[in-house]
């Protein structure tokens, strides 16, 4: 299975992956964590070129190049021989960020950039995608707020540019109805924690373990 999650800046997805992973694991399944951009060390070069302060003369249609080409690699290298070898993927990151960020909010267009995808992932999709969906205040604030955390280009947009990537979120939330889930993520770590693991249990009918309790939407 092949389980995505998605979000604007600081929707806190990291904490959520982690207790995601353990919730597989407790059910005895084989768990492979990766992100994107990113995973294997190609695609984390890639992620370097994108991300880097420096590089702000950068046009949006190389952008999503980048993140595709980068995705491409990924996907060849680590997803897919860990989903032929029957073990749960659990990626930060995938297809819909690119369609919310370089689709939408840089205007390129989401059918245009899908169609950019559609040829480097080669009709692998998520079973599952969680929507963290933080409002840009709450998520940005928490990125200022936490010394830890890498601040990359994508993280100095103005505020406009994060808000039409939550409205891109939002689109594909109606788009893809069946696939994608949303967990308020303006809600404290530990309920938005307890929200995404709930959903994960429900949707791939898996044992719930102890604490679990029902905050998902």
């Amino acid at each position: 299975m092949f389980i995505t999650v998605e979000g604007g800046e600081g929707a806190g997805k990291t904490s959520a992956i982690r207790h995601m992973e353990q919730a597989l694991r407790n059910n005895g399944l084989e768990v492979v964590v990766t992100r994107e951009p990113g995973g294997i060390a190609i695609a984390e070069q890639i992620r370097e070129v994108i991300l880097d302060r420096r590089n702000v003369e950068m046009d949006g249609r190389t952008e999503a190049l980048l993140y595709a080409a980068a995705r491409r690699q990924h996907l060849a290298q680590k997803i897919v021989p860990a989903l032929r070898e029957g073990k749960a993927v659990l990626c930060d990151r995938f297809v819909d960020s690119s369609l919310a960020y370089q689709g939408y909010a840089r205007g390129l267009g989401i059918d245009e950039v899908f169609a950019i995808n559609r040829f480097a992932i080669d009709g692998t999709m998520p079973d599952l995608t969680l929507f963290l969906d933080v409002s840009p205040q709450v998520g940005l604030a928490r990125i200022h707020a936490n010394r830890d955390r890498e601040v990359n280009r994508l993280d100095l947009e103005a505020l406009a540019f994060h808000e039409k990537v939550r409205a891109g979120y939002r689109l594909l939330l109606e788009r893809f109805p069946d696939r994608i889930v949303r967990v308020d993520a303006d809600q404290p770590e530990e309920a938005v924690v307890r929200a995404s693991t709930e959903i994960l249990v429900k949707r791939l009918g898996l044992r719930a373990g102890e604490g679990e309790q029902s905050e998902a939407e």
